[in-house]
């Protein structure tokens, strides 16, 4: 009678000491605790990494040390429930879905359970974040604040589960491992047994192509390595011995790709061919061989890509059950939602086309430019409506592609933001993030964004991710709208009075800005904002750009950029190309800002300054974007009007090779020169030899003329287009090659 009377005591006390009357359990009472964390007989991996970090959290949250026990060593003590504990069985929640989890409170117990995967790990992080006001904005130690008491309401029931069953957002903080787990994020490396741009995995190339070319595409007449002939027998048997041996060395993968390469190159096979008439396009074979695979494994899951070529559905064959359908939105602009920009109305078309004949879909997304990481690209306010509209379309999951490993603009915000509207596409985190990351900076850092979004949509000017802030100096990134942008930065630094920490993150974020301006002017050259000043009737470099170019690339390494763009420059690359830049002597061309006439338009993609491209006294380098007068399909015809007859014993310009992009040096160049504008008489050509073989690199080649001190006002250079792209370079229908000149010096 007495032992039972001590034990309804303490059993008072308990309950006490773990509720207030205000109806919340105190978990921590003046830095003590009377709660045992407890862990279901036989936990699991998750089930005990779960209760270790909630362990570890509530340790430095509150200074108090909570025990973990097995279930069956409980006795009437409060406690936190971790997993499938036969306590928490009580809550009629039914049956949790993959990856979701509940939180819940009874009069003196805190439970926290998880359907299957890390569910309740998330359910741990979710309660230290929510609850208990912990926050992990960036790859870098939570933060904990502290306080000998800590309480939770009672009576509380927080079920959660994922608006997305695959969340990918491919920036730097998500490889970190504690950062993936604590947003719910996912790595492909980690669901996927092969991913991606598969064909050469399954059947490289270099391994059959020489012995076995019938495996490979029929394109132009040739078997060519671009992509895999489809309806060759021996192709599926390879395939499906190459998934045999995978799946057996990786069971756990939960899916496999079975994917074209990124390009064209389909096969026209008579056989191949005939399917893809039949199904409207090369997505017919493709979606033909998966399922036809995958037959194969029933019990796994297989992806593919419906990028390009195969971007639209098949007219008859649907994806079976066991395939998945990762669709890209890659052509669309940014400025403006992907459910209302005209940019995306036929990634809408096929959305929707592909949604009639499959419930699983995933989408590849895009929210970086590939060709300048660090350009300023403000799709912020479109992350959450893209991803409701994705949701109500039935999409199961997201990868969305940022800038990798390497830092790129907002990428600290946009993983945030991303992984929390991937979890709860309704969620309202953007203030919390800013004023939580950036402090007391947080306003200005709202309005810089804003003011970035403004003057995107006030300009009109589409938001490419390939494009180039070169090209956006006349719009949102104006010299005058760098101004505003820059005050407003000013302003942010300034609000973090001398904060170390916050200051360089408001530096970070001003990168893009400085990137954008040393860009430009490289394209102003000897105009206003350019790197060039005027000197003694020549140009020099301006003495402030050097020490500039080298503050901008030690910033670059502190922040973590590792290249500049997708391939591209690494921050020591970028400052050797400076260099170079830095080192050439300004060459006093006859034709200096001359007007010049074209036969054939430049890309409007790829504007540069026009026409007066040739005549502005600056050199190309590597990127084709800048500084080159690009023509597409067509030869270079261009007439350049000296002013007056003028003696000219020399001319010399560069053209750009650049395969990947389909450029090619001119098969042919020919310069003619006339006193009237009319009548033109060739005095120089050159016959330019082809590339022998594949070749990817990019080079700039420089041809020099010698005339024998001609007499002429008008100078016409002719680089004739290649009619033909190399038999190695496939392309897809209508592609032609282009050529690119820099500049035409006249000397």
């Amino acid at each position: 009678m007495f032992r039972m009377m001590h034990c309804l005591l303490l059993f008072m006390t308990l309950l006490t000491n773990c509720h207030s009357p205000s109806g919340d359990l105190n978990l921590v009472v003046n830095g003590t605790t009377r709660y045992v964390i407890v862990l279901p007989e036989g936990a699991s991996k998750t089930e005990i990494n779960a209760a270790n970090k909630l362990q570890d959290y509530l340790k430095r949250l509150s200074g108090a040390s909570f025990k973990i026990i097995n279930e069956t060593a409980l006795t009437l003590q409060p406690a936190i429930f971790i997993g499938n504990t036969g306590h928490a069985e009580k809550f009629n929640t039914g049956k949790l879905k993959n990856e979701s989890f509940f939180i819940a409170t009874d009069n003196q117990h805190l439970y926290i359970k998880g359907g299957g995967g890390k569910g309740v790990l998330y359910g741990v992080y979710t309660l230290l974040e929510t609850y208990f006001g912990c926050r992990m904005y960036a790859d870098a130690p939570a933060l904990v604040p502290h306080s000998t008491n800590l309480h939770i309401q009672q009576q509380l029931m927080d079920k959660q589960e994922p608006a997305f069953i695959y969340r990918e957002t491919y920036y730097p903080p998500a490889f970190d491992n504690e950062y993936l787990e604590w947003h719910k994020l996912h790595r492909f490396e980690d669901l996927w047994g092969l991913w991606g741009h598969s064909f050469f995995k399954l059947i490289p190339p270099k391994t059959y192509f020489s012995t076995h070319p019938e495996y490979y595409a029929l394109v132009n007449g040739q078997r060519q390595a671009t992509q895999l002939c489809l309806s060759n027998e021996q192709v599926f048997n390879i395939t499906v011995d190459y998934f045999r041996k995978a799946i057996a060395d990786n069971p756990d993968a939960l899916y496999w790709s079975i994917a074209a390469e990124d390009g064209g190159g389909f096969c026209t096979c008579d056989q191949c061919s005939k399917i893809n008439k039949e199904e409207g396009g090369p997505s017919g074979s493709l979606i033909r061989f998966v399922n036809r695979v995958a037959a194969k494994f029933p019990s796994q899951s297989f992806t593919t890509l419906a990028y390009l070529n195969t971007a639209k559905p098949p007219l008859h064959t649907k994806p079976s059950d066991n395939v998945y359908i990762m669709l890209s939105s890659i052509d669309a602009y940014r400025q403006d939602p992907l459910s209302t920009t005209p940019s995306a109305a036929a990634f809408r078309k096929n959305l929707e086309a592909w949604g009639a004949i499959t419930g699983n879909l995933f989408l590849w997304d895009y929210t970086t430019q590939f060709t300048n990481y660090l350009a300023p690209f403000p799709d912020y306010n479109n992350l959450q409506p893209n991803l409701q509209y994705l949701l109500s379309k039935k999409v199961k999951g997201v990868f969305s592609q940022g800038s990798g490993e390497t830092y790129g603009d907002m990428e600290f915000f946009n993983t945030y933001v991303q992984a929390k509207l991937l979890w709860n596409p309704a969620a309202d985190i953007t203030t919390d993030f800013l004023d939580g990351y950036y402090g007391k900076a947080g306003t200005f850092m709202a309005q810089y964004m804003q003011a970035l979004t403004t003057n995107l949509h006030n300009t009109k000017a589409p938001l490419d991710i390939y494009g180039n802030p070169v090209n956006n100096f006349k719009d949102y990134l104006s010299a005058e709208a760098i101004d505003q942008y820059s005050l407003l930065l000013d302003k942010a630094e300034k609000a973090v009075d001398g904060n170390k920490t916050l200051l360089t993150r408001v530096y970070n974020a001003r990168l893009p800005l400085e990137y954008t301006v040393l860009q430009q002017s490289r394209f102003f050259g000897a105009e206003k904002y350019g790197y060039l000043i005027p000197e003694n009737g020549t140009y020099i470099v301006n003495p402030r750009w050097p020490v500039r170019v080298q503050k901008f690339v030690a910033q670059c390494k502190d922040a973590g950029v590792k290249e500049l763009s997708e391939g591209g420059l690494s921050p020591d690359a970028y400052q050797q190309e400076w260099n170079v830049i830095f080192s050439r002597k300004w060459i006093n061309s006859l034709a200096f800002q001359a007007p010049v006439k074209l036969a054939n338009p430049y890309s409007e993609e790829y504007p540069a300054k026009k026409e007066k491209t040739l005549t502005d006294g600056l050199q190309g380098d590597k990127d084709f974007s800048t500084n080159w007068l690009f023509i597409y399909g067509k030869d270079l015809v261009a007439t350049i009007d000296l002013g007056k007859v003028k003696t000219v014993k020399e001319v010399q310009m560069n053209f750009l090779q650049d395969p990947r992009h389909y450029i090619f040096n001119p098969s042919d160049i020919i310069i003619e020169t006339s006193d009237d504008g009319v009548n033109f008489k060739s005095v120089s050509s050159q016959q330019v030899s082809a590339l022998a073989g594949e070749d990817y690199d990019v080079k700039i080649n420089n041809f020099h003329f010698q005339l024998p001190g001609v007499g002429t006002r008008y100078i016409r250079v002719t680089g004739k287009c290649l009619t033909d792209m190399p038999s190695w370079r496939a392309a897809g229908p209508g592609k032609k090659a282009s050529v690119c000149c820099d500049e035409v010096f006249v000397l």
